[in-house]
């Protein structure tokens, strides 16, 4: 207990200030170093990115890049988008969405940046055929094994983290069941457990392929809906747009439910469950697309600002508008319970379709990114040198979590991830301000070759191209990278 106490200490503190003025330099100083690129290229980000998904890609790779896209959205798109604001907004007051959103315009630039990097600096294991990359893999090859140590401890905080993290996915599951039902949630959890393990086991195509059909359907489905109700209480629109803004900079009063909130917890609560929404600057999101065929790491890296974009600007907009316009954010309710609640107001109060659709949405939502977290983890330990058994066991472990999840304190988890997820982001941050020269080469290049159309054959020719890296680097063997650990 008194770890916990100490970790959740440590969350509630880095979640303020710290990570605030950490992810505000290294945003703007990059967004600075490669013109606003985020801002000036958003159409070209679009249209080759949403416009594309169809494209196989170019390159040397496993997976076509809207496949990586979907895995890494996978993760993004889960109980953030509907349990984590209702978290936000129940704890932070309203002026907590200002904050996701400040963090996701911040967060543009960042994951756009760190995708890049994993794409630059991916090997591939000659064992599996599968290229990985992410944050182990830029620090070691774009550092050098000096900083090596760096990316050993982010990776072993994150696998620690990523086992856990399914028990936050099934618990928000549950709340949104308890709501109207009555389900035992030993028998939920064996289910969610179970059916995890089904789909790690068939490694990375297997979980980028029920990505792939999961995450567009849950995504549209779950935005038309809230429009639905939206627009159902549009007269409210103007008054939850105003709570927004004032919540930011001055607090919420107490009403009804509600305890009151400062400004500090509006942006504690707002950057944590922004960031854990669309997860810019944790350096996770590589480990996903680190396996796509493209024929330039930055282009790939447009898929990060899309992925931010879509995750909070619009999804996470659409569940906080939802709960502040129905009226329902100060009931005193939180998590998925709260956003159930805004959602049986929305159909008129039957309880049971409110009920029906949030938790079928979360089911999906909480899911994918539950499978998803734990295949993050494995290629965390397989960074380390681990094999296959010791992932195997991992994925087993990961699975259990989801199982404790049904019958875990909402509180608590969300708040102990916290600890996890924070150290991450400090490591990351800080490493891709060290690596700023390289992502600034990588990006004009790609801004010059989109002038010229002049594209190399794969993303390693290119990286190669402007001394990155050397020729055959990116091939080397697992047992040579992994014999001085």
């Amino acid at each position: 207990m008194i770890i916990v106490n100490i970790m959740m200490a440590f969350a509630n503190w880095v979640w303020g200030w710290p990570l605030l003025i950490m992810t505000s330099i290294v945003a703007v100083f990059l967004s600075f170093k490669l013109g606003f690129f985020q801002f000036t290229h958003f159409v070209y980000v679009m249209k080759n990115t949403f416009g594309k998904i169809f494209d196989k890609g170019e390159g040397e790779g496993n997976i076509k890049p809207f496949r990586a896209a979907c895995t890494a959205l996978a993760s993004t798109l889960g109980v953030g988008n509907i349990a984590g604001v209702s978290v936000a907004i129940a704890t932070g007051g309203p002026g907590a969405v200002f904050w996701m959103w400040f963090i996701a315009l911040l967060g543009l630039i960042v994951k756009f940046s760190e995708v890049s990097l994993g794409l630059a600096y991916r090997e591939l294991d000659p064992e599996t055929g599968v290229w990985h990359g992410g944050f182990y893999w830029y620090v070691k090859n774009g550092l050098g094994d000096k900083w090596k140590w760096i990316g050993a401890v982010w990776a072993i905080v994150l696998a620690v983290g990523m086992c856990f993290a399914p028990s936050i996915q099934v618990n928000s599951t549950m709340e949104a069941l308890k709501t109207s039902f009555t389900v035992n949630p030993y028998v939920f959890g064996i289910i969610a457990a179970v059916l995890m393990g089904v789909v790690l086991l068939g490694g990375l195509k297997s979980v980028s392929g029920f990505a792939e059909i999961v995450v567009p359907f849950m995504a549209v489905a779950y935005i038309i809906v809230s429009i639905f109700v939206i627009v159902k209480f549009g007269s409210n629109i103007g008054s939850a747009f105003s709570l927004i803004f004032s919540g930011a900079f001055k607090g919420t009063a107490a009403g009804g439910g509600f305890l009151g909130s400062t400004i500090a917890l509006a942006i504690r609560w707002g950057l944590a469950r922004g960031i854990y929404s669309n997860e810019a600057g944790t350096g996770t999101a590589p480990l996903a697309h680190s396996s796509a065929s493209v024929n330039h790491p930055c282009r790939q890296g447009l898929w990060g600002i899309f992925e931010v974009f879509f995750d909070t600007i619009v999804v996470c907009t659409m569940t906080a508008l939802v709960v502040l316009c129905s009226g329902v954010w100060n009931n005193g309710l939180t998590g998925a319970a709260l956003t159930t609640s805004a959602f049986i107001k929305g159909f008129g109060g039957n309880a049971v379709a409110g009920t029906l659709f949030v938790t079928v949405i979360i089911a999906f939502f909480a899911f994918t990114t539950a499978v998803v977290n734990v295949y993050y983890g494995q290629v965390c330990l397989q960074s380390l040198g681990v094999k296959k058994v010791g992932t195997t066991i991992y994925a087993i472990i990961g699975c259990v979590f989801g199982f404790v999840g049904a019958i875990g304190a909402l509180q608590t988890l969300w708040t102990t991830f916290d600890f996890f997820y924070g150290v991450c982001v400090v490591l990351n941050l800080f490493v891709l301000f060290m690596l700023r020269k390289q992502i600034t080469i990588l990006c004009k290049d790609f801004v010059q070759k989109i002038k010229t159309g002049d594209w190399d054959a794969t993303s390693e020719e290119a990286v190669v191209r402007l001394g990155l890296r050397k020729e055959g680097d990116a091939t080397r063997l697992y047992d040579e990278a992994h014999k001085n650990i």
